[in-house]
């Protein structure tokens, strides 16, 4: 492998069995987009218990993952002082409550601004091990998304951490307002997530798409909207936006997924989703961690605005993390 490039190793447990190695290698979140996997793979650099892998080999368990990831192509990230509220910190981790419009990750044409840039100044550089490209972050937001994002501090925690995401351990709310009052008030919502067909920037509900679920709670019922608590199982791109618009009650203002674009509140300029929370075991301690990251004040003062224009708002604490 050339001068520069990462190994990557797993162990197949038995929560992947009959998952497709491509859709594994996906899930972890080490080797960038499904496109730059399946490069990967037909290179011949992803092997399954030394052979050369095959996109849609299906995994049993306690078969070895090997993939030899050359070097990319290294885009020099400078760190700038981006103020980034801490939820919760110690010496393995770090929480953190994105904003809404706060790009995770440097991309064309986001190479400065992101929460990586953020991360590299309050680090004062790169930390040992860790891709710095990624610096740490375990899973993703949309950047109109706000909410709890995790940062590993070190290789060990990164990875354990993304298994915890990948076997489902990890507890994830998230609240919304949604157009129309959906029926029943709770429900779960299990269908397969794909690349829209032609609009390659959307993604949609498709039979050929990968399993995705996501369990969904009104708490607030209000005149032509509700809010909603989004329990997502699995982490498909999009994932509630795309199931509650499937239902015909889309994220209000979501401006990919929303029949009209126009928020009907000035106060939300954004798709009104918040990852609020998050509960899981800490892979180094052992100990539980609630993290919850407070609503914006977007959020709150277009759900404010909802109760005043509502004049019974029915609202229902269904379930405290």
């Amino acid at each position: 492998m050339s001068e520069g490039g990462k190994r990557h190793h797993w162990k197949v447990a038995a929560a992947d069995e009959k998952q497709r190695l491509d859709h594994f290698l996906v899930d972890t979140g080490e080797l960038g987009s499904r496109s730059q996997i399946g490069k990967l793979i037909s290179e011949g650099r992803v092997r399954l218990d030394g052979v050369r892998a095959k996109a849609g080999a299906m995994l049993r368990p306690g078969q070895r993952i090997d993939v030899e990831q050359p070097p990319p192509n290294v885009i020099e990230l400078r760190a700038e002082p981006i103020d980034i509220r801490v939820l919760y910190e110690d010496d393995y981790l770090l929480a953190v409550d994105k904003p809404a419009g706060l790009v995770v990750h440097p991309a064309p044409g986001h190479w400065r601004g992101t929460l990586v840039n953020a991360l590299l100044y309050r680090w004062q550089g790169e930390r040992p091990g860790l891709d710095p490209q990624r610096c740490g972050i375990v899973h993703r937001l949309d950047k109109d998304t706000s909410g709890v994002i995790l940062v590993a501090k070190d290789l060990q925690t990164h990875e354990e951490l993304g298994r915890l995401f990948r076997r489902r351990a990890v507890y994830k709310r998230y609240t919304a307002i949604v157009a129309g009052i959906p029926q029943p008030e709770a429900g779960e919502i299990d269908a397969p997530i794909a690349r829209h067909k032609t609009d390659r920037k959307r993604m949609a509900v498709r039979a050929a798409g990968r399993a995705a679920v996501t369990r969904y709670e009104v708490i607030e019922r209000y005149r032509g909207a509700a809010l909603v608590h989004a329990f997502p199982r699995t982490g498909r791109t999009h994932q509630i936006r795309v199931h509650l618009a499937s239902i015909g009650h889309p994220v209000l203002a979501d401006p990919v997924y929303a029949s009209s674009r126009r928020s009907p509140l000035p106060v939300m300029s954004r798709q009104a989703l918040h990852a609020e929370r998050l509960k899981f075991t800490h892979p180094r301690t052992g100990r539980e961690l609630r993290l919850r990251a407070p609503w914006p004040d977007d959020l709150a003062a277009a759900v404010e605005e909802l109760r005043l224009k509502t004049s019974t708002p029915r609202s229902v604490d269904r379930r405290p993390l």
